[in-house]
């Protein structure tokens, strides 16, 4: 069982707090963050990316009330929704911005590649 597991996945990025793998047979990419593990397609993975990119940091340290300490963050098919600190919001973002970053590079080298074998 080892062996398929690692024949239909590959890791992207990891961290100490998570990591992300992509998944061949579902074609998807799963998040393992803080124990909580969710599986996104491409366009749904992009969506929450921005989505926790956009989560104003800045705003929440100066903001003193007890309701900026922590950040309701879900995906619109609630496959994560967690009460986030900010500290585990720049961890989240730190995972997703690597795993897209990989993507990225991986999709270049192939087109690279794809280019020199024409």
């Amino acid at each position: 069982m080892a062996l398929v597991s690692d024949l239909t996945t590959k890791i992207l990025f990891e961290t100490e707090k998570g990591y992300s793998y992509q998944c061949d047979l579902t074609n998807s990419i799963i998040i393992n963050f803080v124990d909580t593990v969710s599986s996104y397609k491409i366009h749904d993975f992009l969506i929450f990316q921005r989505k926790v990119n956009n989560v104003d940091i800045l705003n929440m340290l100066y903001d003193l009330s007890d309701k900026s300490d922590a950040q309701l963050i879900e995906t619109t098919k609630r496959n994560f929704s967690r009460n986030l600190t900010i500290c585990e919001i720049v961890q989240l973002r730190e995972l997703l911005n690597g795993t897209k970053f990989t993507l990225n590079l991986h999709s270049m080298l192939c087109n690279i590649l794809k280019v020199e074998l024409i």
